[in-house]
Protein backbone atom coordinates (compact mmCIF):
# COMPACT_ATOMS: atom_id res chain seq x y z
CA UNK A 1 0.00 0.00 0.00
CA UNK A 2 1.36 3.47 -0.92
CA UNK A 3 2.04 6.19 1.63
CA UNK A 4 -0.82 8.34 0.26
CA UNK A 5 -3.44 5.57 0.39
CA UNK A 6 -2.24 4.56 3.85
CA UNK A 7 -2.77 8.09 5.14
CA UNK A 8 -6.21 8.32 3.54
CA UNK A 9 -7.18 5.04 5.19
CA UNK A 10 -5.95 6.30 8.56
CA UNK A 11 -7.98 9.49 8.12
CA UNK A 12 -11.10 7.47 7.27
CA UNK A 13 -10.66 5.34 10.39
CA UNK A 14 -10.18 8.41 12.58
CA UNK A 15 -13.28 10.06 11.11
CA UNK A 16 -15.31 6.92 11.85
CA UNK A 17 -14.04 6.95 15.43
CA UNK A 18 -15.08 10.59 15.75
CA UNK A 19 -18.58 9.73 14.67
CA UNK A 20 -18.82 7.00 17.27
CA UNK A 21 -17.64 9.30 20.07
CA UNK A 22 -20.10 12.08 19.30
CA UNK A 23 -19.60 15.79 18.74
CA UNK A 24 -16.03 17.06 18.56
CA UNK A 25 -15.39 20.72 19.36
CA UNK A 26 -12.64 22.48 17.37
CA UNK A 27 -9.98 24.05 19.57
CA UNK A 28 -10.09 27.24 17.46
CA UNK A 29 -13.29 28.24 19.27
CA UNK A 30 -11.88 27.87 22.77
CA UNK A 31 -9.89 31.14 22.95
CA UNK A 32 -12.95 33.09 21.79
CA UNK A 33 -15.26 31.39 24.27
CA UNK A 34 -12.87 31.89 27.19
CA UNK A 35 -12.07 35.52 26.36
CA UNK A 36 -15.78 36.30 25.87
CA UNK A 37 -16.52 34.77 29.28
CA UNK A 38 -13.89 36.98 30.91
CA UNK A 39 -15.26 40.04 29.11
CA UNK A 40 -18.80 39.34 30.33
CA UNK A 41 -17.58 38.86 33.90
CA UNK A 42 -15.66 42.14 33.85
CA UNK A 43 -18.55 44.14 32.37
CA UNK A 44 -21.12 42.59 34.74
CA UNK A 45 -18.87 43.27 37.73
CA UNK A 46 -18.48 46.87 36.64
CA UNK A 47 -22.25 47.35 36.38
CA UNK A 48 -22.96 45.30 39.50
CA UNK A 49 -20.29 47.19 41.45
CA UNK A 50 -21.95 50.51 40.58
CA UNK A 51 -25.38 49.30 41.65
CA UNK A 52 -24.12 47.65 44.86
CA UNK A 53 -22.10 50.69 45.97
CA UNK A 54 -24.94 53.18 45.57
CA UNK A 55 -27.45 50.85 47.23
CA UNK A 56 -25.08 50.40 50.19
CA UNK A 57 -24.52 54.16 50.37
CA UNK A 58 -28.27 54.80 50.26
CA UNK A 59 -27.99 56.99 47.17
CA UNK A 60 -30.07 56.67 43.99
CA UNK A 61 -28.63 54.46 41.23
CA UNK A 62 -26.99 56.77 38.67
CA UNK A 63 -26.64 56.45 34.93
CA UNK A 64 -24.89 53.11 34.33
CA UNK A 65 -23.35 54.04 30.97
CA UNK A 66 -20.04 55.09 32.58
CA UNK A 67 -19.94 51.68 34.31
CA UNK A 68 -20.44 49.95 30.97
CA UNK A 69 -17.73 52.09 29.35
CA UNK A 70 -15.22 51.36 32.15
CA UNK A 71 -16.09 47.65 32.01
CA UNK A 72 -15.54 47.52 28.25
CA UNK A 73 -12.20 49.30 28.51
CA UNK A 74 -11.07 47.06 31.36
CA UNK A 75 -12.13 43.94 29.46
CA UNK A 76 -10.25 45.06 26.36
CA UNK A 77 -7.01 45.75 28.28
CA UNK A 78 -7.20 42.58 30.38
CA UNK A 79 -7.99 40.23 27.49
CA UNK A 80 -5.39 41.80 25.22
CA UNK A 81 -2.68 41.30 27.83
CA UNK A 82 -3.71 37.76 28.75
CA UNK A 83 -3.96 36.75 25.09
CA UNK A 84 -0.38 37.88 24.60
CA UNK A 85 0.86 35.19 27.01
CA UNK A 86 -1.31 32.41 25.53
CA UNK A 87 -3.67 32.34 28.51
CA UNK A 88 -6.71 31.39 26.43
CA UNK A 89 -4.98 28.82 24.19
CA UNK A 90 -4.68 25.09 24.49
CA UNK A 91 -2.98 23.37 26.21
CA UNK A 92 -2.70 25.88 29.10
CA UNK A 93 -6.45 26.46 29.32
CA UNK A 94 -7.10 22.70 29.68
CA UNK A 95 -4.44 21.89 32.28
CA UNK A 96 -5.46 21.56 35.94
CA UNK A 97 -4.59 24.37 38.31
CA UNK A 98 -5.82 27.94 38.11
CA UNK A 99 -3.18 30.57 37.27
CA UNK A 100 -3.99 32.65 40.36
CA UNK A 101 -0.84 34.81 40.28
CA UNK A 102 -1.15 35.60 36.57
CA UNK A 103 -4.79 36.59 36.89
CA UNK A 104 -4.29 38.80 39.95
CA UNK A 105 -1.19 40.54 38.61
CA UNK A 106 -2.82 41.23 35.25
CA UNK A 107 -6.08 42.47 36.76
CA UNK A 108 -4.58 44.77 39.39
CA UNK A 109 -2.18 46.29 36.86
CA UNK A 110 -5.17 46.76 34.54
CA UNK A 111 -6.86 48.68 37.35
CA UNK A 112 -3.84 50.96 37.62
CA UNK A 113 -4.01 51.64 33.87
CA UNK A 114 -7.73 52.44 34.17
CA UNK A 115 -7.08 54.89 36.99
CA UNK A 116 -4.38 56.55 34.87
CA UNK A 117 -6.73 56.90 31.88
CA UNK A 118 -9.47 58.28 34.13
CA UNK A 119 -7.06 60.92 35.39
CA UNK A 120 -5.87 61.85 31.88
CA UNK A 121 -9.38 61.99 30.41
CA UNK A 122 -10.90 63.65 33.51
CA UNK A 123 -13.87 61.30 33.79
CA UNK A 124 -13.81 61.06 37.59
CA UNK A 125 -16.93 63.22 37.88
CA UNK A 126 -19.05 60.70 35.98
CA UNK A 127 -17.70 57.62 37.75
CA UNK A 128 -17.39 57.53 41.53
CA UNK A 129 -14.32 56.26 43.32
CA UNK A 130 -16.47 54.01 45.51
CA UNK A 131 -17.90 52.27 42.46
CA UNK A 132 -14.42 51.74 41.04
CA UNK A 133 -13.16 50.36 44.39
CA UNK A 134 -15.97 47.75 44.55
CA UNK A 135 -15.43 46.85 40.88
CA UNK A 136 -11.66 46.57 41.45
CA UNK A 137 -12.05 44.11 44.34
CA UNK A 138 -14.96 41.98 43.12
CA UNK A 139 -13.83 41.33 39.54
CA UNK A 140 -10.79 39.09 40.32
CA UNK A 141 -13.07 36.82 42.35
CA UNK A 142 -15.30 36.41 39.28
CA UNK A 143 -12.32 35.87 36.97
CA UNK A 144 -10.86 33.18 39.24
CA UNK A 145 -14.24 31.44 39.60
CA UNK A 146 -14.82 31.41 35.82
CA UNK A 147 -11.31 30.12 35.17
CA UNK A 148 -11.82 27.31 37.68
CA UNK A 149 -15.14 26.32 36.07
CA UNK A 150 -13.80 26.44 32.50
CA UNK A 151 -10.70 24.45 33.50
CA UNK A 152 -12.89 21.74 34.97
CA UNK A 153 -15.18 21.56 31.93
CA UNK A 154 -12.31 21.67 29.43
CA UNK A 155 -10.39 18.99 31.29
CA UNK A 156 -13.44 16.74 31.25
CA UNK A 157 -14.05 17.38 27.52
CA UNK A 158 -10.42 16.68 26.65
CA UNK A 159 -10.36 13.48 28.71
CA UNK A 160 -13.42 12.23 26.82
CA UNK A 161 -11.87 13.11 23.45
CA UNK A 162 -14.42 15.84 22.85
CA UNK A 163 -11.97 18.50 21.68
CA UNK A 164 -10.13 18.38 18.39
CA UNK A 165 -7.10 20.56 17.70
CA UNK A 166 -7.88 21.66 14.19
CA UNK A 167 -5.17 24.31 14.28
CA UNK A 168 -2.29 21.85 14.61
CA UNK A 169 -0.93 18.71 12.98
CA UNK A 170 1.36 15.97 14.25
CA UNK A 171 4.13 14.78 11.95
CA UNK A 172 6.45 12.07 13.11
CA UNK A 173 8.00 8.69 13.36
CA UNK A 174 5.46 5.87 13.54
CA UNK A 175 6.83 4.34 16.73
CA UNK A 176 7.03 7.73 18.45
CA UNK A 177 3.45 8.62 17.52
CA UNK A 178 2.20 5.24 18.71
CA UNK A 179 3.93 5.81 22.07
CA UNK A 180 2.02 9.05 22.74
CA UNK A 181 -0.58 8.06 25.32
CA UNK A 182 -3.69 10.25 25.89
CA UNK A 183 -2.05 11.68 29.03
CA UNK A 184 1.02 12.66 27.02
CA UNK A 185 -1.09 14.29 24.30
CA UNK A 186 -2.99 16.31 26.90
CA UNK A 187 0.23 17.55 28.48
CA UNK A 188 1.94 18.36 25.18
CA UNK A 189 -0.82 20.06 23.20
CA UNK A 190 -3.98 20.12 25.29
CA UNK A 191 -6.03 17.61 23.31
CA UNK A 192 -6.13 13.92 22.56
CA UNK A 193 -7.42 14.39 19.01
CA UNK A 194 -4.94 15.90 16.54
CA UNK A 195 -4.49 15.21 12.83
CA UNK A 196 -1.53 12.84 12.33
CA UNK A 197 0.87 12.36 9.43
CA UNK A 198 3.14 9.33 9.81
CA UNK A 199 6.52 9.33 8.14
CA UNK A 200 7.93 6.31 6.35
CA UNK A 201 9.41 3.37 8.25
CA UNK A 202 11.58 2.35 5.27
CA UNK A 203 15.09 1.27 6.21
CA UNK A 204 16.62 2.30 2.90
CA UNK A 205 17.56 6.00 3.12
CA UNK A 206 16.70 6.89 -0.50
CA UNK A 207 13.28 5.24 -0.39
CA UNK A 208 12.58 6.86 2.95
CA UNK A 209 13.39 10.33 1.62
CA UNK A 210 11.07 9.86 -1.34
CA UNK A 211 8.24 8.66 0.92
CA UNK A 212 8.82 11.46 3.46
CA UNK A 213 8.72 14.06 0.69
CA UNK A 214 5.28 12.81 -0.28
CA UNK A 215 4.08 12.99 3.31
CA UNK A 216 5.32 16.57 3.73
CA UNK A 217 3.58 17.55 0.48
CA UNK A 218 0.34 16.33 2.03
CA UNK A 219 1.15 18.15 5.28
CA UNK A 220 1.63 21.42 3.37
CA UNK A 221 -1.64 20.99 1.48
CA UNK A 222 -3.53 20.16 4.68
CA UNK A 223 -2.04 23.11 6.60
CA UNK A 224 -2.94 25.58 3.85
CA UNK A 225 -6.40 24.12 3.30
CA UNK A 226 -7.32 24.18 7.01
CA UNK A 227 -5.40 27.33 7.97
CA UNK A 228 -3.42 25.46 10.65
CA UNK A 229 -1.13 27.45 12.91
CA UNK A 230 1.26 24.84 14.26
CA UNK A 231 3.21 21.77 13.15
CA UNK A 232 4.31 19.45 15.97
CA UNK A 233 7.23 17.14 15.16
CA UNK A 234 7.49 13.81 16.98
CA UNK A 235 10.88 12.39 16.07
CA UNK A 236 13.69 10.61 17.90
CA UNK A 237 16.06 13.30 19.12
CA UNK A 238 19.00 11.15 18.04
CA UNK A 239 17.90 11.25 14.37
CA UNK A 240 19.62 14.52 13.42
CA UNK A 241 19.23 14.01 9.67
CA UNK A 242 15.47 13.52 9.82
CA UNK A 243 14.98 16.45 12.19
CA UNK A 244 16.95 18.71 9.85
CA UNK A 245 14.99 17.44 6.85
CA UNK A 246 11.68 18.10 8.61
CA UNK A 247 12.84 21.59 9.61
CA UNK A 248 13.67 22.42 6.00
CA UNK A 249 10.25 21.21 4.82
CA UNK A 250 8.31 23.10 7.48
CA UNK A 251 10.23 26.29 6.69
CA UNK A 252 8.02 26.76 3.62
CA UNK A 253 4.87 26.94 5.76
CA UNK A 254 3.76 30.10 7.64
CA UNK A 255 3.22 28.27 10.94
CA UNK A 256 5.01 27.77 14.21
CA UNK A 257 6.83 24.48 14.58
CA UNK A 258 7.94 22.64 17.70
CA UNK A 259 9.91 19.48 18.30
CA UNK A 260 8.23 17.47 21.06
CA UNK A 261 10.18 15.33 23.55
CA UNK A 262 10.72 11.81 22.27
CA UNK A 263 10.00 8.61 24.17
CA UNK A 264 13.47 8.50 25.73
CA UNK A 265 13.29 12.10 27.04
CA UNK A 266 9.81 11.52 28.44
CA UNK A 267 11.01 8.38 30.24
CA UNK A 268 13.90 10.32 31.80
CA UNK A 269 11.51 12.89 33.26
CA UNK A 270 9.15 10.07 34.31
CA UNK A 271 6.35 12.31 33.00
CA UNK A 272 4.47 11.80 36.30
CA UNK A 273 3.07 15.31 36.64
CA UNK A 274 3.11 16.15 32.96
CA UNK A 275 -0.45 17.42 32.95
CA UNK A 276 0.36 19.95 35.66
CA UNK A 277 3.63 21.42 34.42
CA UNK A 278 5.13 22.96 31.33
CA UNK A 279 6.80 20.32 29.19
CA UNK A 280 10.15 20.80 27.49
CA UNK A 281 9.72 21.41 23.77
CA UNK A 282 12.13 22.84 21.21
CA UNK A 283 10.86 25.70 19.07
CA UNK A 284 11.97 25.01 15.50
CA UNK A 285 10.16 27.96 13.96
CA UNK A 286 8.11 30.76 15.49
CA UNK A 287 4.73 31.74 14.10
CA UNK A 288 4.89 34.71 11.69
CA UNK A 289 2.49 36.96 13.61
CA UNK A 290 0.17 36.27 16.52
CA UNK A 291 -3.59 36.66 16.15
CA UNK A 292 -3.48 40.01 17.95
CA UNK A 293 -0.60 41.24 15.77
CA UNK A 294 -2.50 40.25 12.61
CA UNK A 295 -5.56 42.18 13.78
CA UNK A 296 -3.45 45.27 14.55
CA UNK A 297 -1.70 45.11 11.18
CA UNK A 298 -4.98 44.60 9.32
CA UNK A 299 -6.56 47.54 11.18
CA UNK A 300 -3.68 49.77 10.10
CA UNK A 301 -4.10 48.62 6.49
CA UNK A 302 -7.78 49.57 6.46
CA UNK A 303 -7.34 52.85 8.34
CA UNK A 304 -4.58 54.05 5.98
CA UNK A 305 -5.55 52.47 2.64
CA UNK A 306 -9.23 53.51 2.73
CA UNK A 307 -8.69 57.28 3.10
CA UNK A 308 -5.64 57.13 0.79
CA UNK A 309 -7.74 55.57 -1.96
CA UNK A 310 -10.40 58.26 -1.58
CA UNK A 311 -7.85 61.09 -1.54
CA UNK A 312 -6.00 59.75 -4.58
CA UNK A 313 -9.13 59.12 -6.65
CA UNK A 314 -8.55 62.20 -8.91
CA UNK A 315 -5.03 60.92 -9.67
CA UNK A 316 -6.54 57.53 -10.61
CA UNK A 317 -8.86 59.22 -13.11
CA UNK A 318 -6.14 61.40 -14.65
CA UNK A 319 -3.75 58.44 -14.89
CA UNK A 320 -6.36 56.27 -16.58
CA UNK A 321 -7.03 59.00 -19.18
CA UNK A 322 -3.30 59.48 -19.81
CA UNK A 323 -2.72 55.75 -20.33
CA UNK A 324 -5.61 55.50 -22.80
CA UNK A 325 -4.35 58.49 -24.79
CA UNK A 326 -0.75 57.25 -24.76
CA UNK A 327 -1.10 53.70 -26.14
CA UNK A 328 -3.56 50.94 -26.96
CA UNK A 329 -4.42 48.44 -24.26
CA UNK A 330 -6.15 48.20 -20.88
CA UNK A 331 -5.62 50.78 -18.13
CA UNK A 332 -5.00 48.16 -15.44
CA UNK A 333 -2.31 45.49 -15.77
CA UNK A 334 -3.10 42.25 -13.93
CA UNK A 335 -0.47 39.71 -12.97
CA UNK A 336 -0.60 36.63 -10.73
CA UNK A 337 1.57 36.78 -7.64
CA UNK A 338 2.01 34.68 -4.50
CA UNK A 339 0.67 36.04 -1.24
CA UNK A 340 0.47 34.85 2.34
CA UNK A 341 0.99 31.10 2.67
CA UNK A 342 1.94 30.94 -1.00
CA UNK A 343 -1.65 31.47 -2.18
CA UNK A 344 -2.00 33.06 -5.59
CA UNK A 345 -3.81 36.34 -6.14
CA UNK A 346 -4.07 38.86 -8.97
CA UNK A 347 -2.06 42.01 -8.32
CA UNK A 348 -3.19 45.27 -9.92
CA UNK A 349 -0.99 47.95 -11.48
CA UNK A 350 -1.46 50.79 -13.91
CA UNK A 351 -0.22 49.52 -17.29
CA UNK A 352 3.18 51.00 -18.11
CA UNK A 353 4.35 48.61 -20.87
CA UNK A 354 3.18 47.59 -24.32
CA UNK A 355 3.39 43.93 -23.26
CA UNK A 356 1.42 42.13 -20.52
CA UNK A 357 3.48 39.12 -19.50
CA UNK A 358 2.01 36.67 -17.00
CA UNK A 359 3.29 33.26 -18.01
CA UNK A 360 6.23 30.92 -17.46
CA UNK A 361 8.60 33.60 -18.81
CA UNK A 362 8.47 37.18 -17.49
CA UNK A 363 11.29 39.55 -18.47
CA UNK A 364 12.12 42.14 -15.83
CA UNK A 365 12.20 45.79 -16.78
CA UNK A 366 15.62 47.34 -17.39
CA UNK A 367 16.83 50.93 -17.56
CA UNK A 368 15.73 52.41 -20.91
CA UNK A 369 13.52 49.38 -21.62
CA UNK A 370 11.85 49.92 -25.06
CA UNK A 371 8.73 48.09 -23.87
CA UNK A 372 7.89 50.93 -21.44
CA UNK A 373 5.48 53.53 -22.84
CA UNK A 374 6.26 57.27 -22.58
CA UNK A 375 3.62 57.85 -19.90
CA UNK A 376 4.61 54.56 -18.31
CA UNK A 377 8.14 55.83 -17.78
CA UNK A 378 6.80 58.73 -15.73
CA UNK A 379 4.37 56.53 -13.79
CA UNK A 380 7.14 54.07 -12.86
CA UNK A 381 9.56 56.80 -11.82
CA UNK A 382 6.94 58.35 -9.51
CA UNK A 383 5.64 54.88 -8.36
CA UNK A 384 2.13 55.93 -9.38
CA UNK A 385 1.79 52.63 -11.26
CA UNK A 386 1.64 50.81 -7.89
CA UNK A 387 -1.35 52.77 -6.50
CA UNK A 388 -4.06 50.31 -7.67
CA UNK A 389 -2.60 47.85 -5.18
CA UNK A 390 -4.45 49.84 -2.50
CA UNK A 391 -7.45 47.80 -3.72
CA UNK A 392 -5.45 44.60 -3.08
CA UNK A 393 -4.73 45.93 0.42
CA UNK A 394 -8.38 46.66 1.18
CA UNK A 395 -9.41 43.23 -0.11
CA UNK A 396 -6.93 41.59 2.28
CA UNK A 397 -4.69 40.05 -0.41
CA UNK A 398 -1.85 42.44 0.41
CA UNK A 399 -0.73 44.67 3.26
CA UNK A 400 0.61 48.20 3.15
CA UNK A 401 3.96 46.92 4.44
CA UNK A 402 5.54 43.59 3.61
CA UNK A 403 7.88 41.84 1.18
CA UNK A 404 7.18 42.91 -2.39
CA UNK A 405 5.58 40.05 -4.39
CA UNK A 406 7.27 38.82 -7.54
CA UNK A 407 5.87 37.27 -10.72
CA UNK A 408 5.20 33.54 -10.44
CA UNK A 409 7.95 32.77 -12.95
CA UNK A 410 10.48 34.65 -10.80
CA UNK A 411 9.20 33.03 -7.59
CA UNK A 412 9.80 29.57 -9.03
CA UNK A 413 13.36 30.47 -10.00
CA UNK A 414 14.25 32.26 -6.75
CA UNK A 415 12.93 29.38 -4.62
CA UNK A 416 15.37 27.04 -6.35
CA UNK A 417 18.47 29.15 -5.74
CA UNK A 418 17.67 30.57 -2.26
CA UNK A 419 16.59 28.12 0.44
CA UNK A 420 15.03 30.83 2.68
CA UNK A 421 13.10 32.54 -0.11
CA UNK A 422 9.74 30.90 0.73
CA UNK A 423 9.93 32.34 4.26
CA UNK A 424 8.88 35.69 2.74
CA UNK A 425 5.38 34.24 2.36
CA UNK A 426 4.96 34.04 6.14
CA UNK A 427 3.35 37.49 6.02
CA UNK A 428 1.21 39.21 3.41
CA UNK A 429 3.10 40.88 0.56
CA UNK A 430 3.28 44.65 0.77
CA UNK A 431 2.79 47.76 -1.29
CA UNK A 432 6.18 48.76 0.07
CA UNK A 433 8.65 47.09 2.41
CA UNK A 434 11.82 47.23 4.46
CA UNK A 435 13.90 46.13 1.46
CA UNK A 436 12.54 48.93 -0.74
CA UNK A 437 13.26 51.54 1.96
CA UNK A 438 16.86 50.33 2.06
CA UNK A 439 17.54 50.70 -1.65
CA UNK A 440 16.65 47.15 -2.75
CA UNK A 441 14.07 48.24 -5.28
CA UNK A 442 13.37 47.49 -8.91
CA UNK A 443 14.88 44.68 -10.98
CA UNK A 444 17.07 41.92 -9.55
CA UNK A 445 19.43 41.04 -12.43
CA UNK A 446 21.71 38.73 -10.44
CA UNK A 447 21.65 36.35 -7.48
CA UNK A 448 23.38 38.82 -5.17
CA UNK A 449 20.60 41.37 -5.67
CA UNK A 450 17.76 39.00 -4.85
CA UNK A 451 19.74 37.51 -1.95
CA UNK A 452 20.12 41.00 -0.42
CA UNK A 453 16.41 41.68 -0.87
CA UNK A 454 15.45 38.37 0.73
CA UNK A 455 17.80 39.10 3.64
CA UNK A 456 16.06 42.42 4.28
CA UNK A 457 12.59 40.87 3.87
CA UNK A 458 13.37 38.11 6.36
CA UNK A 459 14.63 40.68 8.87
CA UNK A 460 11.29 42.44 8.57
CA UNK A 461 9.31 39.21 9.06
CA UNK A 462 11.29 38.33 12.20
CA UNK A 463 11.25 41.84 13.69
CA UNK A 464 7.79 43.10 12.86
CA UNK A 465 6.19 45.76 15.02
CA UNK A 466 3.55 48.41 14.43
CA UNK A 467 6.16 51.11 14.96
CA UNK A 468 8.38 49.51 12.31
CA UNK A 469 5.50 49.67 9.83
CA UNK A 470 5.01 53.36 10.61
CA UNK A 471 8.74 54.00 10.07
CA UNK A 472 8.64 52.21 6.71
CA UNK A 473 5.64 54.26 5.58
CA UNK A 474 7.50 57.48 6.40
CA UNK A 475 10.70 56.29 4.72
CA UNK A 476 8.73 55.27 1.61
CA UNK A 477 7.82 58.89 0.84
CA UNK A 478 11.49 59.90 0.83
CA UNK A 479 12.46 56.83 -1.21
CA UNK A 480 9.83 57.64 -3.85
CA UNK A 481 11.11 61.23 -4.01
CA UNK A 482 14.67 59.95 -4.60
CA UNK A 483 13.48 57.76 -7.52
CA UNK A 484 16.29 55.31 -6.76
CA UNK A 485 16.23 52.23 -9.08
CA UNK A 486 12.81 53.29 -10.44
CA UNK A 487 12.65 52.57 -14.16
Amino acid sequence: MSIGSDIREKTRQVDQAHGQRGTLWPSDLIPYILSTSDALIIILCSIGGGIAYHLAAGSPIPNLLPCCAVGLMAAFIHILRMSGIGYYDLPDSAKPGVEITQILVCWFSTGILLAFFAFILKIGGDYSRGTFFVFYLVTPIGLLAVRKATKSNLGSAVAKGGIRRGDAVLVGDQSELAALAPRDRLALFGATDVKEFRLSSEVDREQRLVADAGVFDQVGAFVRRNNCREVLLVLPWTDDARIEYAREKVKNLPVSSRLLPDLHVRSLSNFVSSARQRVLVVEIQRAPLSAVERVVKRAMDIVVAGPALAALFPIFILTAIAIKLDSAGPVIFRQRRKGFNGKEFVMLKFRTMRVQEDGPVVVQATRGDPRVTPIGRFLRAASIDELPQLLNVLSGEMSLIGPRPHALAHDSYFEKILEDYAFRHHVKPGLTGWAQCNGSRGATPNVEDIAERVKLDLWYVNNWSLWLDVQILIKTFFEVARKRNAY
